[in-house]
């Protein structure tokens, strides 16, 4: 989808903060409420505009250890690939799978109470699966940058 200059600002001013009304963003993009409003509902009926959700602190809710797991699986056939994909989906401590390229096939986040947790998780679930041949975690020590914000800017 093609966006205009007024399409990038108004996703950026949204991505920042999805709670803003149509009013105020047709303010700080220099349109009048409804042709704004027209322009947020074609970007979410195209889809480009996903869902509006609220972020949470995962350390103030007490889910402060984040883990990168690299997945190889026993099997790359697609049957394998499509089991694992969708028991991965049941488990709420993963929030992002990525395929990938090199030595793995699967690139894990986790997000648990603490190592306590992330060891039983392994050992309950990760491990169990006859399909993953091996598990590479690296615990995360420091987060330096944490974005859910696209660069929006590389689209003009």
């Amino acid at each position: 989808m093609k966006l205009s200059p007024t399409d990038v600002k108004i996703l950026s001013l949204l991505q920042q903060d999805a709670s803003l009304t149509a009013a105020e963003v047709a303010e700080q993009v220099n349109l009048s409420p409804s042709p704004c409003w027209r322009r947020i509902s074609r970007l979410e009926a195209s889809g480009v505009i996903e869902k509006k959700v609220v972020l949470l602190d995962a350390e103030k809710l007490g889910m402060g250890l984040v883990v990168f797991a690299r997945i190889s699986l026993a099997k790359n056939d697609e049957a394998s690939l499509h089991e694992f994909e969708q028991r991965v989906r049941e488990y709420p401590e993963v929030v992002e799978c990525y395929t990938v390229t090199g030595s793995a096939d699967y690139f894990l986040k986790i997000i648990t109470r603490d190592i306590k947790h992330y060891d039983r998780f392994l050992r309950r679930y990760l491990i169990h699966m006859p399909l993953v041949r091996d598990v590479n975690s690296n615990v995360a020590v420091t987060r330096i940058k944490y974005t859910t914000g696209l660069p929006l800017e590389t689209q003009l």
